[in-house]
């Protein structure tokens, strides 16, 4: 039996569409303009933060605060990471001159372990990158009132997790500054795009910088705008860039997508919720990860962790996916064990990535399936018993 189940699903919908085809009809500016401003307020509202940035990718959003981190403590020291996440991360800790230290996940979030994130800290500790993984909460109590207490910033990566929460507030709105993708897989979809998060006005005016090529102009803030003018009187004021940087603006297609996808994000987050819920109580214990912490997270992949590290089994079970057309990814987010990519040779030391033994079990034999809205009990149920029958 054929289940024909995707590993993503466009998230752009009919009513979507007619929104675009509205907002085209007026002969309207493409560039950004009215719609991007009017939905960094609503996403800001939603999320619960004070200033959002809408920029061209997740990625995109990633490396804008790694450069912000930058223009306010200069390069140099260290940021820690996780060895489970998105190339991006560790890409703009490298680009903007900083040193990634890694860190394990906790298997029932995929979130960086809290203990082995402090025992990390140092004098040189610039930042804390932490990625919360395709829908867990990965933040604790003990690691945020640690990093409140040494006066370090944490940067939260929450473009798989829209609306996962910890202590009844959405991931997101606890950082320095915060990272959203809206790629059309995700929660919900801009085509590309992102938005990056912030309460602190200094970071809000030096993101808006960054996103448009460092032009002063961008600021919103008249004072900090007049210094810039007065302090280059030989400069046009509207072409006064302030630090190196590049294009990463969206438009206003974009960010008329978002505000349509952003009226149901709530409504479609509740349905991925349950359809986890179901996925976990059908799945077979011994066989498989089932103990993960639920508590506020927001899904949009199956995690498919085998219970133990067993070749055949995983290679089995990966054909049974395969003959029943279930499209799935191995090594969970960003492909498993980020040490164990070219990218960084010569920045870790060669044999480094088996200090993360988490993480090394879900690089050979983590797995994630598709997850959206529309997924039936039906299909879920199904799915289940395929993989409860692989011995």
């Amino acid at each position: 039996m054929k289940l024909n189940w995707p590993l993503m699903k466009n998230n752009i919908t009919r009513s979507d569409l007619d929104a675009l085809i509205k907002f085209l009809m007026g002969n309207p500016i493409l560039t950004q303009s009215e719609n991007v401003r009017e939905f960094e307020s609503e996403w800001s509202e939603w999320l619960g933060v004070k200033y959002s940035v809408f920029v061209n990718s997740g990625s995109s959003a990633n490396l804008i605060s790694i450069a912000a981190l930058k223009q306010i403590v200069g390069s140099g020291g260290e940021i820690i990471v996780p060895a489970l996440t998105w190339v991006s991360d560790i890409s703009s800790v490298l680009f903007c001159g900083f040193t990634p230290k890694f860190v394990d996940v906790n298997p029932k979030t995929l979130g960086m372990d809290d203990e082995q994130v402090i025992d990390k800290l140092t004098p040189n500790t610039r930042a804390v990158f932490l990625t919360h993984a395709q829908g867990f909460n990965g933040l604790t109590d003990r690691l945020l009132d640690t990093l409140k207490a040494r006066n370090i910033p944490l940067i939260e990566d929450v473009c798989e997790s829209h609306g996962a929460e910890f202590r009844k507030n959405k991931l997101g709105s606890f950082g320095w500054v915060s990272n959203f993708s809206f790629y059309y897989a995700h929660h919900m979809s801009t085509i590309e795009g992102g938005m990056v998060c912030t309460d602190s006005e200094e970071v809000y005016q030096i993101c808006r910088m960054l996103r448009s090529h460092g032009m002063v102009r961008e600021m919103t803030n008249e004072k900090l705008n007049e210094s810039y003018v007065n302090e280059n009187p030989e400069l046009n004021p509207d072409f006064i860039f302030a630090f190196p940087a590049y294009n990463m603006r969206n438009t206003e297609l974009g960010a008329v997508l978002g505000r349509s996808q952003l009226a149901r994000l709530d409504a479609n987050n509740g349905k991925r919720r349950r359809n986890f819920k179901l996925f976990l109580e059908l799945l077979d214990p011994t066989k498989y990860q089932t103990e993960f912490d639920l508590n506020g997270s927001c899904n949009y992949a199956f995690n498919l962790i085998l219970k133990r590290p067993d070749h055949e089994f995983c290679n089995r079970v990966m054909a049974a996916l395969d003959e029943h057309g279930v499209e799935f990814r191995r090594g969970s987010a960003g492909g498993g064990n980020q040490l164990r990519q070219p990218y960084l040779r010569g920045v870790v030391g060669e044999n480094e990535f088996k200090n993360f033994p988490v993480v090394e079990h879900i690089h050979f034999f983590g797995l994630y399936l598709g997850n959206y809205p529309d997924l039936t009990g039906e299909k879920i149920k199904a799915l289940c018993g395929i993989l409860n029958k692989i011995d």
